[in-house]
């Protein structure tokens, strides 16, 4: 199969992007069905979280094991709060 460089149109930001033929090889190694939906830099962004704003945490103690940690929810007092750990296992 010959490859070329293609231009596609990223689905975040509506800008062009180069699928380059390394990348494309890349994506066949790997098995990829698919080409790429977004361009570098908004892959980049998607990477780093889910694109919403980190807001202000909130100090809180965990009602299992009583470590202190940060919620990104004030609370209430009503509901216990877990720590990331108890509340993993608790799923």
């Amino acid at each position: 199969m010959i490859m070329s460089d293609r231009t596609l149109v990223c689905s975040d930001c509506g800008r062009n992007f180069l699928f380059s033929i390394s990348e494309q090889e890349f994506y066949a190694e790997k098995g990829f069905l698919h080409d790429p939906k977004r361009c570098a830099d908004c892959r980049a962004t998607k990477k780093l979280g889910d694109g919403r704003v980190q807001g202000e945490l909130f100090a809180a103690v965990c009602a299992q094991c009583g470590i202190a940690t940060q919620v990104p929810f004030k609370p209430s007092g009503v509901r216990p709060v877990l720590c990331r750990e108890c509340f993993k296992l608790s799923r």
